[in-house]
């Protein structure tokens, strides 16, 4: 659960992101920034800022904005209704992120997960996107990413998006964001 204003600061601190990266907005665009922070109160090192542009039965588009540091932490898109699952494509815009799929892992990797959520990170083969690079998701493939130290924009490309059918490593996790008063 995320209190009002800590969601207000987080939005504002969102609308600067896009600004410095100069990513126009409509007024309608702003107010539906969605804050995730999961459920964990701990938006600083897990969170995820979200604009999605377009979500409908053949296709989404989204924008995520990462903090410095901060991790969207490992799920999977499994198969719903009888759809595979979302395939979706990363493409940064801004700063670096760091994407980990399964595979080997590299004999240094840059994520740094929470200790306390460590055993909810199982997959590290890491793939480092900087602006103007992707990379493709199949369906139902657990991943989690991280933002490098000045923070990132990546716009998101998939199949239809279902996020209260996303499956996470941690079961803490509340996929759909609180906003308590």
């Amino acid at each position: 659960m995320i209190g009002k204003k800590a969601w207000e600061e987080a939005r504002q601190r969102t609308l600067a992101c896009f600004r410095s990266a100069g990513i126009a907005l409509t007024k309608a665009e702003e107010e539906r920034i969605e804050i995730a922070e999961f459920g964990l109160g701990r938006l600083a090192e897990i969170g995820l800022e979200i604009l999605t542009y377009v979500n409908t039965e053949r296709c989404c588009a989204k924008e995520l904005v990462l903090f410095p540091h901060q991790l969207c932490p490992e799920h999977r898109h499994p198969p719903l209704a009888g759809m595979s699952g979302k395939e979706e494509t990363f493409r940064c815009r801004h700063g670096c992120v760091y994407l980990y799929v399964p595979g080997e892992r590299g004999k240094s990797v840059f994520g740094h997960p929470p200790t306390d959520k460590g055993d909810c990170f199982t997959v590290w083969h890491e793939i480092r996107l900087s602006p103007g690079e992707q990379y493709t998701l199949p369906p139902n493939t657990p991943h989690w990413f991280q933002a490098g130290p000045e923070g990132a924009i990546v716009s998101e490309f998939s199949t239809k998006s279902v996020d209260e059918a996303d499956v996470f490593t941690d079961p803490e996790i509340k996929r759909l964001p609180v906003v308590s008063e």
